[in-house]
């Protein structure tokens, strides 16, 4: 008993630990600026170089224990500590972490510094060390006060889905922000130039309620359906026959509601007996005195008077 309880403990912290790495597979790079020399400013009022990682899946990441680098070679060569409550990252929001060298300032300080003029290598890897979840080299030329960023938040792999952008209006720089502001909906516009009267989305939303109380029925009609078969299955065992063996006309049945009341009747006659809490009801009839408050005449409704 105690192996299979080990074994089943086992399966269960294997199961939430690959659920957790999948999880991280959806952590990105998402926008770096190399030199800071008037731009972003940290929890101490300096100018450095920062990285922003972003959480492009839908539900919240913890990315504590992961690893971020600027060389291959030593890819544990920033551990993101644990303890730290701002590590969970929420769903598809963002978190900047400083290339300082300076990893005693706090959780998000690395212990690197990115090089400007020259190309920089950053990778993001899993707990283990070994599995690489995202890298990206920011090239030489970026210019400072310039931010080598995705064009969409987390989309995209290759140089094509990268863009420099200088703080200018079109190409505007946005530290633990999305890259690119959506002010509209076009789902929401579609359904509002489709469906003005919003007919169709009551059909809808009418369509999904119905077919979850279907799906409830079917869901509660199988399992009186097993229990009645189980229930079967033990009568039969009790009674020593192979219920399979016999024709289905003569397998023995389940006991029903009245049967069961039956035999617990016939025990409570026959032993005397009964539950610890009496379920014998006595009412006592006290005659009342009239009183305008409890006689029924005044809910009636009056005909008018012609």
């Amino acid at each position: 008993m105690k192996k299979r309880f080990l074994i089943i403990l086992i399966a269960a912290v294997a199961c939430c630990m690959t659920v957790d790495a999948q999880g991280r597979r959806g952590l990105r790079i998402n926008e770096v600026m190399v030199q800071n020399d008037s731009n972003y400013v940290d929890d101490y009022g300096l100018h450095q170089a920062w990285i922003e990682l972003y959480n492009s899946t839908y539900a919240p990441m913890e990315i504590s224990s992961v690893f971020l680098s600027n060389d291959p070679a030593q890819p544990k060569k920033y551990p993101v500590p644990l303890g730290d409550v701002n590590t969970e990252i929420p769903p598809r929001q963002h978190v900047v972490f400083w290339a300082d060298g300076e990893p005693n300032k706090g959780t998000f300080h690395l212990s690197f510094k990115l090089t400007p003029g020259q190309d920089n290598w950053i990778g993001i890897y899993d707990a283990n060390g070994i599995t690489l979840i995202d890298s990206i080299t920011v090239p030489a030329s970026l210019l400072p006060n310039t931010t080598y960023a995705r064009k969409l938040d987390g989309e995209g792999s290759g140089i094509d889905a990268w863009e420099v952008r200088d703080g200018s209006d079109a190409a505007y720089i946005t530290p633990s922000s999305n890259n690119k502001i959506i002010d509209t909906n076009s789902k929401v516009e579609m359904f509002a130039e489709t469906d003005g009267r919003g007919f169709g989305l009551s059909m809808m939303a009418m369509c999904i309620v119905f077919s979850a109380l279907l799906l409830l029925s079917l869901s509660f009609y199988a399992i009186s359906r097993i229990g009645a078969r189980v229930s079967r299955t033990n009568k039969a065992r009790s009674q020593g026959i192979e219920a399979k063996s016999l024709p289905k006309e003569e397998r023995p049945t389940h006991d029903s509601g009245e049967e069961i009341a039956a035999i617990v009747m016939a025990l409570h006659n026959h032993l005397n007996a009964h539950d610890k809490e009496s379920t014998i009801l006595t009412i006592n009839k006290v005659r009342k005195s009239y009183s305008p408050w409890n006689s029924k005449i005044y809910g009636l409704r009056e005909l008018p008077r012609r």
